[in-house]
Formats: C-alpha cells, sequence, structure tokens
C-alpha cells in the first residue's frame, strides 16, 4: 500500500515536471536562433578553423549575411547548408558530411577504436 502511494507521488512530480518544462519551452525556433545555430555550422572561408559566427573576417560578414538573407527567405537549414556548399565547397562545413566520403571519415576512426579493444581483449586472454 504504501510502495503504490510513494509511486503515485512520484508520477504526479514527474507529470508537473514535464507540464512546466513544455509550458516554458518556446514553440518552435526563431530566425535569430536559427541564424545563431546555422552560423556555427559554417567555416570562416579565409579563416583557419573558425566558424563565421566567431570570425570578423570580410568573408565570414558575407557569409553570416547570406545566412540572415536565406532564413528570411524561408529556406530549410539543410537547403542553406548545401547551397554554401555549392558556392564554397564541401570544406564549409566545419562537421564532415556523414554521408558518401565524409562518411569514411567517422566511421574509420571508430573500427580503429574497435580493433584496438579487440587486441587488447585477445592480448590480455593470451597472459
Amino acid at each position: 500500500m504504501e510502495v503504490t502511494r510513494s509511486f503515485a507521488l512520484w508520477c504526479v512530480a514527474f507529470i508537473v515536471v514535464a507540464a512546466f518544462a513544455v509550458a516554458l519551452h518556446p514553440h518552435g525556433s526563431t530566425d535569430s536562433s536559427r541564424v545563431a545555430h546555422l552560423e556555427t555550422l559554417v567555416r570562416c572561408p579565409s579563416c583557419d578553423d573558425l566558424s563565421v559566427a566567431v570570425s570578423n573576417a570580410t568573408s565570414a560578414v558575407a557569409v553570416r549575411h547570406e545566412i540572415v538573407k536565406k532564413v528570411a527567405e524561408g529556406q530549410s537549414d539543410s537547403q542553406i547548408l548545401t547551397s554554401l556548399e555549392s558556392v564554397y565547397g564541401t570544406s564549409i562545413l566545419l562537421e564532415p558530411p556523414t554521408s558518401g566520403l565524409g562518411a569514411l571519415l567517422w566511421i574509420v576512426p571508430l573500427l580503429l577504436v574497435f580493433a584496438l579493444i579487440l587486441s587488447a581483449i585477445r592480448l590480455s586472454r593470451r597472459r
């Protein structure tokens, strides 16, 4: 009896916290938050490993203006990133793509770690 009462209290507490989280969370993303997010994903064309969000180079400012314009036009995030890739090449993105040859950049290190773990297990069993 006491266990079911405490379980019911925990359930009610969870529902109340979830309701507050849903009520306080803004619905949808605003254009300014989308722009800020996209700017962190795009590399400055004339800088070394800096996003356009932190760079003050002329080329970074131009890319930021382009992102703002495309968001205002209603383009999706993937459309914007794809159009930037077509203009500047795939190196414009700070993270390599997860398809095609870019997938190798994600898979090969994971395979190497997995192989090292397997060899360590085999060596420890031999001893």
